[in-house]
């Protein structure tokens, strides 16, 4: 197997692709089976059946069981599609009232390494995709999580990761490295600053990064923008061929903002490539 066929993120036995059937999925769906394809990984395609509660005048039961079917449709093309890949595809439908409760308890239940989800949808996703839930998933999940907008395709030239120097970004940095190495990729280390006096700091964020970075024969560019983290992580992404973009669960400073409540919203809304979020080691998820 040649590098560009290696498994680009490690230990992906098992994935799951959660999809409501919109255009908006057709990005997750691509990535999901490209991912299952190369790691060889077995692959879970999910939709959640938000339970209706507030239709007095209409049939709820007939409601949902008109969007089961169409879930159900959709989850067959999904695993007719993987199997032509040679990939092992089971499908699942589920009915909440939480859709983000449904997604991280199948995750619980069927281990899976990483969770994969478009940017926007309909009906329970978008919900999960926007906003609080947004935050639920992401902060919930005890897997890597990631988030593929519609049009997105990592071909992983360029990977941005955002660093500010704490434990949860230096699991981005390695994760990052690692994709880097098996991929030939190149490496933007970007750490944002919102005075001069977080210059040096940023430094030497960004310098252990580079140093990391080549060690592993890793080409690397170093940035330290001027303004808000999620504002320069979208607006560098944009700027070249970054096609992924590598995020702690948690961080301080600007980051802890970027991945804590409106502010994760904005970044996978904005940004057009694929981002990963990935789980701090030894951090386990808040009780649900």
């Amino acid at each position: 197997m040649s590098r560009a066929e290696l498994c680009p993120v490690s230990k992906l036995e098992k994935l799951l692709l959660a999809t409501d059937g919109s255009p908006y999925s057709e990005g997750a769906v691509r990535e999901a089976i490209s991912f299952a394809k190369r790691c060889s990984s077995k692959l879970y395609a999910m939709s959640v059946i938000e339970i209706i509660t507030d239709y007095e005048a209409f049939s709820p039961q007939k409601i949902e069981d008109t969007l089961a079917l169409r879930a159900k449709k959709h989850l067959e093309s999904v695993k007719a599609m993987a199997l032509t890949e040679g990939v092992n595809c089971e499908t699942i439908v589920t009915f909440s009232e939480d859709p983000y409760l449904s997604i991280v308890e199948e995750v619980e239940k069927r281990q899976a390494d990483m969770i994969i989800i478009g940017r926007r949808g309909r009906t329970g996703l978008k919900k999960v995709l926007m906003g609080e839930i947004a935050t639920n998933v992401i902060g919930h999940a005890p897997c890597k999580v990631l988030v593929v907008p519609r049009d997105a395709e990592i071909k992983y030239r360029n990977i941005l990761v955002a660093t500010d120097g704490s434990s949860h970004s230096e699991t981005a940095v390695l994760e990052a490295i690692g994709i880097a190495k098996r991929c030939g990729s190149s490496i933007i280390a970007l750490s944002s600053i919102r005075s001069e006096s977080e210059m040096e700091e940023a430094k030497a964020n960004v310098n252990k990064v580079a140093n990391l970075a080549r060690k592993e024969g890793i080409p690397v560019e170093t940035l330290i923008p001027m303004g808000r983290s999620y504002d320069t992580i979208v607006e560098i992404a944009g700027s070249g061929s970054v096609d992924l973009i590598v995020m702690g669960t948690y961080g301080k400073s600007g980051l802890k903002k970027f991945l804590m409540g409106s502010s994760t919203e904005k970044v996978i809304g904005k940004a057009g490539c694929a981002v990963l979020i990935v789980r701090g080691e030894g951090i386990k998820p808040s009780t649900v």
